[in-house]
């Protein structure tokens, strides 16, 4: 409503006609009312002309703005669509209040949250202008409170520039859980906003059965890059959870689709399609942080791409040469341990490329070697038995992957713990120390207990075991010291074998032959008559005196004592057990012989399977703690401990006394069905000789069966590299293992040549 014109208004009006043409593009007019024709008293006042402006609807007044707040069309377009979309975008200050709306969509609707350093800006005027077109599909949610953007899960110090968030409630079911967030990596755009939103919109996993050159969808439109991950009718339930895994991860980034082929069959195969002139680029990888690092960072496909053609320039100049592939020395990982092709000395892994348990472990290896940087004598080799079949039948490696330690001048021990990291560090650092280790002194001896010998085990927390024999005791010595053999990498294991053996032992009420375990850094040693001889009976009840008596049970230590064979007594609770029923429980297992059952228990929140395995005995999880008895050995039958009586010694005792005699009832039966894997184990190097007989391992062509071929030590004690033999260019149809198979995965469709070479593969 304009009275007259003042060179300060001038800017005002000169920004509103500019205007006109934005808000037309919204069905919103825009009108100057000339006051001295048209008198409105109750706008055209002195005291409102040019201050302020009204948005009507109809004749209704819907806002007014104060024209200060109007300096340019962004301001305009942006205040005036945020006052029209009052239901569609909600402005919110608190946490409590974003937290309000999110409960409130769980289950029904997406939400899209932005942060603007002010309104009336060009960022504003953006997230307005999307919610025009998709508030009736999504929540809008705005706020300018830089302290909330930092409760949603922005770790950035300083945050100087908007941000929008795309809140995936509709999936959310848990009011006690926040909605997962996808951000825009973008500037805030309008155009960036309606790319964001139509890939939030996409499936997550796209399922094609077709040439992936055909394949189009958004992200290919959108210029992304579409990750193809290859998948298998056997392993669809565990290659869709990894689909799904990834696509969450490169949400935005890149589209994940779910290739069924049978080709490349046990790994994860991936294929990345860039639509920016790239060709399709066929890569294994090895877990799914690389397929996400690749994406992210577009540079290393390039350096992948470079290096292969390296490789495949290399190789091409070899076979014209007549060269022989030769086994290179190479390194784990960059400044790790050292990695030595034929284990001269140190741990060795013999794996098979491709083959998904190989890849798993392959990591855990890799990060045991990063772990173990600079520590003296130890050194971790990898054996491809793609590339050399001879040497993995002559160390007898019957399955993959296989893990071996190597002596120098001494025989090989096969390593048959868990695969993680921790496990494997922990038994390459105790199979560096003699088993058993032979003690000199009573100090030393004393000492071992203590923890405090070796120095080098110093730092592990396990229990020690010391034999203490005397020189009329030397067959149980001997047999001591092969059990000790058996048991290197997994037990610390001593021996005294001096004149006053009797003396250290009588500190422990035993004579010899003895065992004294030594729990907790010599906190507490038991000592134990050895009334057996043998090794194997030394080897079984030092294993069993090794089992705690009251467990709490993990995925990583329940193999041992399921091989007991015993019925389990499981305390199943949602976090730590409370000092009452640990007293309780252990007083039960004081009172009954520990041959009869395992008493232990199962903490949810750090071993989730718990829940699982709740579910596999009452169909849903029952209220918590809960105390179950199961026969997993004998008739598979599940009790569950009445939830009206507290777990006392008493009560528990009196149940279980029930249960002997029979008068209880079985909440459930387990299947009798074996325990197997989902899958059949792959003879590879068995699937090398039936398909491919010209690779035979028995015959003369491959490298590590003849005698020329054994390692010739060098001058300085490392054993020299081998070389595989020369073949002639023209006897193509006999190829070496160690040159052709070596990356067969990657290169079926890289190569046109060395698909046509393996295409019985």
């Amino acid at each position: 409503f304009v009275v007259s014109v003042s060179p300060g208004a001038q800017p005002f009006l000169e920004q509103i006609e500019s205007s006109v043409e934005a808000l037309q593009d919204y069905g919103i007019s825009v009108v100057k009312v000339n006051c001295l024709k048209e008198d409105v008293l109750k706008y055209c006042g002195k005291e409102n002309a040019l201050r302020k402006a009204y948005l009507f609807r109809g004749n209704v007044l819907i806002r007014e703005f104060p024209t200060d707040a109007l300096f340019d069309v962004n301001s305009i377009v942006a205040n005036v669509l945020f006052a029209l979309l009052f239901n569609e975008v909600k402005y919110v200050e608190t946490l409590a209040d974003l937290q309000n709306i999110e409960n409130t969509l769980k289950g029904r609707s997406n939400m899209v949250f932005a942060y603007v350093p002010a309104t009336g800006t060009a960022e504003h005027r953006a997230v307005m202008e999307a919610a025009f077109v998709y508030g009736t599909v999504h929540q809008f949610v705005l706020t300018t409170e830089v302290t909330l953007l930092k409760d949603t899960g922005n770790d950035e110090p300083v945050v100087s520039s908007a941000r929008l968030l795309f809140c995936h409630c509709q999936q959310a079911t848990d009011l006690a859980q926040p909605c997962r967030r996808t951000a825009m990596e973008q500037a805030l755009t309008l155009l960036n906003i309606h790319r964001h939103l139509k890939l939030m919109g996409a499936p997550l996993v796209t399922e094609v059965a077709e040439d992936p050159e055909k394949v189009s969808t958004i992200h290919l439109q959108l210029g992304l890059p579409l990750v193809f991950i290859l998948s298998q009718k056997e392993t669809y339930e565990a290659d869709r959870r990894t689909a799904e895994f990834v696509a969450w991860q490169l949400l935005g980034k890149a589209g994940v689709a779910l290739l069924s082929r049978y080709l490349l069959s046990g790994v994860l195969g991936v294929l990345l399609v860039f639509c920016d002139g790239v060709p399709i680029k066929y890569l294994v990888l090895e877990d799914t942080d690389e397929v996400i690092t690749l994406v992210e960072d577009k540079s290393k496909v390039k350096q992948v791409q470079e290096v292969e053609e390296e490789e495949e320039e290399d190789e091409d100049e070899k076979e014209n040469n007549n060269q022989g592939a030769q086994l290179k020395r190479e390194k784990l990982i960059q400044g790790g341990a050292g990695l030595s092709p034929l284990c001269p000395s140190g741990l060795c892994l013999s794996c098979v490329s491709g083959e998904a348990v190989s890849l798993a472990v392959l990591q855990s290896y890799i990060k045991v070697a990063d772990h173990l940087k600079g520590t003296q004598g130890v050194l971790l080799s990898r054996v491809n038995c793609w590339d050399w079949p001879g040497i993995c039948t002559k160390e007898n490696v019957t399955q993959f992957p296989t893990i071996k330690i190597y002596e120098k001048g001494e025989r090989s021990v096969m390593y048959d713990g868990m695969w993680g990291t921790e496990e494997l560090t922990n038994f390459i650092m105790l199979s560096r120390v003699s088993c058993p280790l032979k003690l000199a002194t009573i100090e030393e001896a004393e000492g071992y207990l203590r923890g405090e010998f070796p120095p080098e085990l110093s730092s592990f927390h396990h229990t020690s075991v010391l034999g203490v024999f005397s020189t009329a005791t030397s067959e149980a010595k001997e047999a001591f010291e092969e059990a000790g053999n058996i048991l290197s990498g997994h037990v610390t294991m001593g021996m005294y074998f001096e004149d006053d053996a009797v003396a250290l032992s009588h500190q422990y009420a035993v004579s010899p032959p003895a065992l004294l375990l030594a729990r907790s850094g010599g906190q507490s040693v038991e000592g134990i008559a050895l009334s057996k001889q043998s090794a194997q009976d030394m080897v079984q009840m030092i294993r069993y005196e090794l089992l705690d008596v009251f467990p709490e049970i993990t995925v990583q230590n329940l193999p041992p004592y399921l091989q007991l064979g015993k019925p389990f007594l499981i305390l199943f609770s949602d976090g730590d057990i409370s000092q009452m029923e640990s007293e309780e429980m252990l007083k039960v297992t004081k009172r009954r012989s520990q041959q009869v059952f395992v008493a232990c228990w199962l903490n949810l929140r750090k071993t989730p399977v718990g829940h699982g395995i709740l579910k596999a005995y009452f169909a849903t999880v029952p209220s918590l703690p809960l105390l179950v008895w199961v026969n997993l050995h004998a008739g598979g039958q599940v009790y569950k401990f009445p939830s009206e009586q507290s777990i006392t010694e008493m009560n528990i005792l009196s149940w279980l006394e029930k249960l002997k005699a029979g008068l209880e009832i079985p909440s459930s039966t387990l299947s009798e069905e074996d325990w197997k894997p989902p899958l059949p184990a792959y003879d590879f190097l068995g699937m090398m000789e039936t398909t491919m007989p010209e690779l035979s391992l028995h015959t003369s062509h491959h490298p590590g069966d003849t005698q020329e071929q054994h390692p010739p030590e060098s001058p300085g004690g490392d054993t020299a590299v081998p070389k595989e033999p020369s073949q002639e260019n023209k006897a193509e149809k006999v190829v070496s293992p160690g040159r052709d198979l070596r990356g067969t995965a990657p290169r079926l469709s890289a190569r046109e040549k060395q698909g046509k070479r393996h295409s019985e593969l």
